[in-house]
């Protein structure tokens, strides 16, 4: 695919960004003399550990840093300064040269306007001359290269799935025919089945057009299948570049290795099966259990229409049975139901119908006060440590909120188990992280917090909701070996839901695989991956993007 001879259509030149408000003496280059080329229907993929610089490099090739950056070194494209171009050929640029794909689509969608807005907006900024029909005519072909159907034209955001949000921002991007492609991150928030169809379909679209993609990801095994090439960031440094299969199975720079190892380390077989757990009472028994959504038309439709309202079974009907010391995987994508179960076995959403018993005890039928007093030994760790932590508290105080609640400790005691905790979670030292705000820690040390705020009131069942998606593999890893190794020490029992097989089958016992609301199929993880029986557990299976050849 990559074409040798041909003259590079995006070349960086010892490249350095620092972000304003450094004091002059001691800068901190975000990106330390990076330099590249990228050809036309080349993909080059760009990954490293969350604040390595990736993204800041590809926000500096677009000029969408900050007011006051810092930036030196070149970018030219087709014999053009990126740096100088003034704010006229700026706009054109940014579309028609190069266009963006972020990893959250709602960056780039407005919830307020259609679809079909969009495009149009996209297409009259920069081509005014098109009339009305001809720029819907336009907006209509790219859509449906991206897989939307024209019906789906006057429909709002929030009326598309996350995967169909991300297809509109590719269509976005591709309105205008740019040259290059920067993707950052563009399907991290997806599964692994949209994952590879959003992938599947970017790059075909780039081959197809012969446009150049820039495929920023913490995702090596990702960008191993669908990249040419590969470039390595580590600390605002281009450490190695190469050829993917030179990267995957001869890399050179240290750090190249010890990403490899922990995204290979996730995608070993793990050696623990349900055999090791003792079957007996289950600690939860889940039975019969509905979750259904009615849609509701507005007030003149409920009058008038003799229709019934639209159903939606996020949860259909489902049974299994988790038992002390387990950790059961349930995964699926995006949509399937997965979080709905959860909250309904937290009762945080009453059920339509069916039991949910805790320690043979049924959720169901609690009053609010009782099942408040449960939670103390049910607790969660969401996907996103944002969610359950106050950006006004400090780390202490979080983690030693639920203690409070729950009348568990004094001030003073609070504050000791507090310490313990945090040295147990790995951050050290324990006075300096509890005065510390949350904002004021990376991703993986929030998760660390928000695992140690769920442990503290020494729960018998963790509920974990995609806790280390957003995390890269270098610390997804560590993560996950902290959670098995506080399971070990506090016996706990996880249910661990997650889009991400590799974690699945590296971190559970069993694995429960949702579909459309229901259980499909449910086994050891050893015979899901080796023997899946259901042809939806096939398609997943197969869709992984997966390192070990």
């Amino acid at each position: 695919m990559t074409q040798t001879m041909t003259q590079a259509l995006l070349s960086v030149n010892h490249l350095r960004v620092a972000y304003p408000h450094q004091s002059q003496t001691e800068i901190t280059w975000a990106v330390d003399d990076v330099s590249f080329e990228l050809k036309p229907g080349e993909s080059m993929g760009l990954v490293g550990e969350s604040g390595c610089g990736k993204s800041t490099l590809g926000r500096a090739i677009m000029r969408l840093l900050p007011e006051g950056s810092q930036v030196s070194g070149k970018a030219i494209f087709q014999d053009k300064s990126v740096f100088e171009l003034n704010k006229a050929e700026l706009r054109q640029f940014r579309g028609e040269v190069v266009a963006l794909v972020f990893q959250d689509p709602m960056t780039r969608l407005d919830p307020l306007m259609t679809i079909g807005d969009h495009c149009l907006e996209t297409i009259k900024a920069h081509q005014p001359q098109l009339t009305k029909s001809a720029a819907k005519k336009l907006a209509l072909e790219t859509l449906a290269t991206v897989k939307i159907p024209a019906n789906r034209w006057a429909q709002y955001p929030h009326e598309f799935s996350g995967g169909m949000r991300q297809r509109v921002a590719i269509a976005l991007a591709l309105l205008l025919n740019p040259k290059v492609i920067v993707a950052d991150e563009p399907t991290t928030s997806l599964d692994v089945t949209v994952s590879a169809e959003i992938l599947d379909e970017l790059t075909r679209l780039c081959r197809e057009r012969d446009l150049a993609l820039l495929l920023i990801s913490h995702d090596l095994a990702m960008v191993g299948e669908y990249c040419d090439r590969i470039a390595v960031m580590y600390q605002g440094k281009m450490v190695e570049t190469g050829n993917v299969n030179s990267i995957l199975y001869n890399p050179q720079h240290q750090y190249t290795k010890s990403l490899l190892d922990a995204a290979l380390h996730l995608q070993a077989v793990a050696e623990n099966t349900v055999d090791s757990v003792t079957r007996k009472k289950p600690i939860l028994r889940v039975q019969d259990l509905k979750q259904y959504f009615t849609l509701e038309g507005n007030l003149i439709q409920q009058l008038f229409s003799q229709e019934k309202a639209a159903e939606i079974k996020a949860v259909d009907n489902i049974s299994f049975d988790l038992y002390s010391g387990e950790i059961l995987g349930l995964v699926g994508e995006s949509g399937c139901g997965k979080s709905t179960l959860s909250r309904t076995i937290l009762q945080l959403l009453k059920p339509t119908s069916g039991k949910v018993e805790f320690l043979g005890q049924d959720l169901t039928t609690l009053s609010l006060q009782a099942m408040r007093s449960q939670r103390r030994q049910l607790q969660m760790v969401f996907q996103d440590p944002h969610a359950c932590l106050n950006p006004l508290m400090t780390v202490g105080e979080s983690i030693a909120d639920p203690l409070l609640i729950h009348k568990l400790a004094t001030s003073a005691e609070a504050k000791q188990q507090v310490n313990t905790m945090l040295e147990k979670v790995g951050l050290t030292p324990t006075a300096e992280y509890a005065q510390r705000y949350p904002k004021e820690l990376s991703g993986g040390q929030q998760q660390r917090v928000a695992i140690a705020r769920a442990l503290i009131t020494n729960p018998k069942l963790v509920i974990c909701d995609e806790p280390v998606s957003m995390l890269d593999a270098t610390v997804q890893t560590q993560v996950l070996e902290l959670m098995l190794a506080l399971k070990e020490e506090f016996d706990l029992t996880y249910l661990f839901i997650t889009h991400d097989l590799w974690v699945a089958r590296f971190f559970c016992d069993r694995i429960a695989v949702m579909n459309s609301g229901k259980i499909v199929e449910l086994d050891t993880t050893e015979n899901i991956f080796t023997n899946p029986q259901h042809p939806y557990t096939q398609t997943l299976l197969s869709a992984a993007p997966l390192l070990a050849k």
